[in-house]
């Protein structure tokens, strides 16, 4: 079986954790600074301050940035459930606004209806790799005074008209899980190009505290460790390379696949292809079941991310009329891209899925 999904761990990941387990210096230490400045070149030089996920990192924005209880923030419903659960945990609401259909990107002009007088961000998440459109975002933030958090955790290299994931908001948040485009075993970082905003989160995520014992505001214990700083450190530079491969790979299936409408790639952006999202041109989830079914019967693993739209969760249970994210969560199937596969694996994905669909479609 092709997995859908393959974390790429190695020798150079297994010395960096013998060296911390070595030092003695197993939570935050010198690996979680030396993290965050190495991670900093990528997004412009902003301050950069390590998570233990990237759910904490989206939670710990929203509070440093002064998100709470009676405020609003715009959210889309095509996502995992971490996007608006971070929200909510504020105490703030997440509005639930519809989807771009060829990027499955928050729709600017959706966004734009939901805003109401307590509104006071917009939380675009650049999904699968492709950032939204952050033109339009900036233009429409400025113009109502709003603030915004990149949910950057699947955009690791990805960049839109000249600037990186990251470079965007007054905070962006990536997630360092093990099949994201690289990981720490489990982490997260926030980035910000405000010193205050920094600050903040570091007292957040160490119980409030900057020097011992001298807690300033209630905090968290959120804090990355040296361990896992260790590996990120050591994935962090393998991560250009593999966004190449990822990219190389996603080529390859474009010109290879027949009969699903595969990724679209908007002007202007760099697609790191932590999903290869394709459509089945068709509007009902069983016809996606028996072509899953047929793909893995063919040694081809694949997944749905994401096929329930996050409002109509056991955990909001709300009543939207969201067309194009009801619409997605019908459609898309993703494929392997990761860096592992072999050309003939890649092969074997196209000829699986252009198979499948002249059988089923």
């Amino acid at each position: 079986m092709i997995p859908a999904a393959k974390p790429i761990i190695g020798d150079e990941e297994r010395e960096a954790v013998d060296r911390v387990l070595r030092s003695g210096m197993l939570t935050s230490g010198p690996e979680v600074a030396a993290f965050e400045d190495e991670f900093s070149e990528y997004v412009g030089g902003r301050h950069c301050i390590a998570m233990n996920s990237g759910t904490s990192a989206l939670h710990l924005a929203l509070l440093a940035m002064g998100i709470g209880s009676g405020d609003e923030v715009i959210v889309p419903s095509f996502s995992f459930a971490a996007t608006a659960n971070a929200v909510a945990l504020t105490g703030a609401t997440p509005v639930f606004a519809d989807i771009d259909r060829a990027t499955f990107n928050l729709d600017p002009e959706a966004a734009r209806a939901a805003i109401t007088p307590r509104t006071k961000a917009i939380m675009p998440v650049h999904l699968y790799g492709q950032l939204a459109a952050m033109d339009r975002f900036e233009s429409l933030a400025e113009e109502h005074g709003l603030q915004i958090i990149e949910d950057s955790a699947q955009s690791h290299l990805a960049a839109f008209n000249g600037r990186n994931a990251g470079e965007w908001g007054q905070t962006a948040c990536f997630s360092f899980y093990p099949t994201k485009n690289m990981t720490s075993g489990e982490g997260g970082m926030v980035v910000t190009p405000d010193e205050k905003v920094a600050r903040m989160l570091r007292l957040l995520r160490s119980q409030g505290m900057e020097r011992r014992y001298e807690n300033e505001v209630v905090g968290f214990n959120t804090r990355m460790t040296d361990i896992h700083a260790a590996i990120g450190r050591v994935q962090l530079r393998k991560l250009p390379e593999w966004t190449k491969q990822r990219q190389a790979n996603a080529a390859f299936l474009d010109a290879n696949i027949k009969g699903v409408v595969i990724p679209h790639v908007a002007p202007g952006a760099t697609h790191v292809y932590h999903q290869y999202t394709i459509r089945i041109p068709v509007e009902t989830g069983a016809e996606r079941d028996a072509f899953m079914a047929s793909l893995s019967a063919k040694g081809v693993g694949s997944g749905v991310y994401y096929p329930i739209p996050i409002h109509r969760l056991p955990s909001f249970k709300l009543t939207l009329d969201l067309p194009e994210t009801e619409l997605a969560c019908r459609r898309v199937l993703s494929l392997p891209v990761h860096p592992s596969l072999s050309g003939d694996d890649l092969k074997s994905v196209a000829e699986a899925v252009s198979q499948t669909a002249s059988e089923l479609l």
